[in-house]
């Protein structure tokens, strides 16, 4: 009898442990109206294009303090959103040479790791999918701060990385007489996010 009152006990007290520890965590969600997903990639080796996509959607779970170490991030993009304000380029991008978007709709990004490099610098690692090829990234995020205003809690990150668009498929590859790359191999992430207390 001894022994169940003690076992029952710990039981409790495991849950107890789980409960709080889901309780302390902190629930955000991004604001897309001010917020932006944008790429780089040289065109010509002359010259940069800039394009983003206008539909995307995450959420980041973080402890309940000041500190976002970590934290957990799950997002997705819209491939048919992608925008470089160019109709004819935009076409393509979306077609079998780039990300083929009639089979594979969405970008997927989920971290494996948010750690904090100094005050305001964090490391994102995550496993991001393109074109069903999944690939470890690393990014670098920095923390614009935290306020309340309009009634809500709001944080903001500026968050840049680079990929190599080859890994991913994205593997259109004309090249100019001197055998350059029309589009260039390395893509340059800029990501603006404005992420909601939920």
């Amino acid at each position: 009898m001894k022994n169940i009152v003690s076992f029952s006990l710990t039981l409790l007290f495991l849950f107890s442990l789980t409960f709080s520890h889901a309780q302390n965590k902190v629930k955000w969600k991004i604001d897309n109206d001010h917020s932006s997903v944008k790429f780089n990639v040289t065109h010509l080796v002359v010259s940069t294009v800039t394009g983003g996509f206008t539909e995307f959607e995450g959420q980041l779970v973080s402890g309940e303090n000041d500190d976002f170490s970590g934290s957990s991030v799950n997002a997705t993009i819209m491939v048919n959103s992608v925008d470089t304000e160019n109709m004819t380029r935009d076409k393509h991008l979306k077609d079998e040479d780039f990300f083929h978007a009639e089979k594979y709709p969405e970008i997927k990004f989920v971290s494996t790791s948010f750690e904090k490099k100094d005050r305001n610098t964090y490391s994102i690692k995550g496993d991001l999918t393109i074109r069903d090829v999944t690939k470890e990234v690393e990014l670098t995020a920095e923390f614009g701060g935290k306020i309340n205003a309009y009634d809500k809690t709001l944080a903001g990150f500026s968050i840049k990385g680079s990929i190599n668009r080859f890994d991913f498929g994205l593997k259109w590859d004309d090249t100019l007489d001197g055998g350059s790359l029309i589009v260039g191999e390395e893509v340059e992430l800029d990501l603006d996010v404005e992420l909601v207390k939920m």
